[in-house]
């Protein structure tokens, strides 16, 4: 340990706060950021340790342009020697844009009279499922308003019909959610289901900030948002997503705040996030977003440089709310999922809008409308291998257990390898020609350098199983 590890004033206990804005601003203020604080920090992430919160902080001082060069360098080769070139794909599906909140960000908040408001159908929800999956989808995320009308009961149903619907060779694998906090009975319910992530964002961790833009609802509870993934570890649910929204307040105040949240979780459960999502503001129907805190581009690219050499085997999502230029240039940082083809108007899968309502039925405005063979074919061109992979979940690789096969080094031996199989399946169901042939190239070059890690012969012989018409092998 490079400093002393930070003593909380308040402690590690499930659904107690655990954030102490003072503690974290007194850490920012105290950081020394020059370039031998710095390289002994990246040393330490590369050495696979997760960061403290004053090692932490001193990536997030540093404003030197050659210090965040070789922050952004760090990021970039710890990505590699962890995850390798492989990008998990998904795609988010909204159920319904009902919500009882009055977020001022927020195209759906309940006082914005202009919101189309629309939930669909069982029916209307298995056409979109449908036209995900004819497109070569394997992995969903379904996002709800916060509304009474999304509990348990409705998600758990929504979660079994994406499940149940086959089209072809297409079929869902994953299901993860993005809804309101549930309590312990509908966690558990959600969890007897078979979801996989749950993600609730806390928007920011500063909480006169969160009360300024949640002004009513149950979310208006700042605490209860705080510890709702703490219930979620109670109910069984091992799989949880953490998030901020950046540009409500100073990026670093929340950057450090997602690393005391991943501290909470494993020092309470075992166990921390599956996944940090940093999505940036956006424009909305009739959002009120105060401008003190908007964060830049070059700000966002030195955030995730940051993350990922802070909490080294914990996914990062990156959407289409950000750019295609943006999004190319921070793969490399330390991304390691990303939404393709996405679509975010209620029912717009398997419906086509009009351009002057699609902000009436938004949550907010995407800027990556590419399609999933598109981001694909990028991908391949870049050199990294798109995949679909969904084993760990269903071999119950999750939690404790995926932190065990995750933290020695061992995704390489398992995500590689699905993630070329998965591969291989959407070359042959939906990729063009192009693409699938030079899907097959990068394929194959993936294989060789497998070696150390997986027997050559028996992935080859997944991969002649899948030619012949077999779907879903994995390790």
């Amino acid at each position: 340990m490079i400093f002393e590890p930070q003593k909380y004033q308040i402690s590690d206990e499930p659904r107690k706060p655990f954030i102490s804005t003072s503690e974290i601003e007194s850490i920012l203020e105290n950081a020394v950021a020059n370039e031998k604080n710095v390289k002994l920090v990246i040393e330490k992430s590369l050495n696979k340790q997760r960061l403290s919160l004053q090692e932490t902080a001193i990536l997030a001082k540093a404003e030197d342009p050659k210090l965040i060069e070789i922050i952004k360098e760090g990021a970039r080769e710890l990505k590699k020697r962890i995850y390798g070139n492989r990008i998990v794909l998904f795609a988010p599906l909204y159920v319904g844009n009902l919500c009882s909140n009055n977020c001022k960000y927020c195209g759906f908040r309940a006082s914005n009279k202009n919101a189309d408001r629309k939930t669909l159908s069982i029916d209307e929800l298995s056409e979109n499922i449908v036209a995900l999956e004819q497109n070569g989808q394997k992995r969903l995320i379904l996002v709800f308003g916060e509304h009474a009308k999304y509990d348990a009961d409705f998600i758990a149903k929504a979660v079994e019909t994406a499940y149940s619907v086959k089209s072809g060779n297409g079929e869902i694998r994953r299901v993860n959610i993005n809804a309101a906090p549930l309590d312990l009975e509908g966690f558990k319910k959600l969890h007897e289901a078979g979801i996989g992530t749950f993600q609730v964002f806390q928007e920011t961790y500063h909480k006169e900030t969160y009360e300024y833009y949640h002004t009513s609802g149950k979310k208006a509870d700042y605490n209860y948002r705080l510890t709702s993934l703490d219930t979620a570890q109670q109910a069984g649910l091992d799989d949880v997503g953490i998030g901020a929204l950046f540009g409500l307040y100073d990026w670093r105040f929340e950057v450090l705040s997602l690393v005391r949240h991943t501290n909470h979780l494993e020092a309470c459960f075992n166990v921390g996030p599956h996944t940090i999502s940093f999505p940036r503001i956006q424009a909305a129907d009739n959002s009120e977003v105060r401008s003190d805190y908007i964060v830049s581009d070059e700000e966002f690219t030195r955030i995730i440089a940051i993350l990922r050499l802070a909490v080294p085997y914990t996914g990062m999502i990156l959407t289409a709310r950000e750019s295609a230029e943006i999004r190319r240039e921070v793969l490399a940082y330390g991304c390691s999922q990303i939404d393709a083809g996405t679509k975010i108007e209620i029912g717009a899968y398997a419906e086509k809008f009009k351009s002057e309502q699609e902000l009436k039925k938004e949550q907010f405005q995407i800027n990556d409308n590419r399609s999933l063979n598109d981001v694909i074919d990028e991908l391949i061109d870049q050199g990294y291998l798109p995949s679909f992979c969904t084993a760990c979940y269903r071999l119950g690789r999750t939690g404790e257990h995926f932190m065990e096969f995750s933290v020695p080094g061992f995704i390489k031996r398992f995500c590689t390898s699905n993630a070329i199989l998965t591969l291989a399946e959407y070359l042959e169901d939906y990729a063009p020609k192009a693409t699938a042939e030079k899907g097959w190239e990068l394929i194959s070059k993936s294989v060789e350098d497998l070696v150390e890690y997986r027997n050559k012969e028996d992935l080859l012989g997944k991969l002649e199983r899948i030619r012949k018409g077999e779907r879903d092998l994995y390790y």
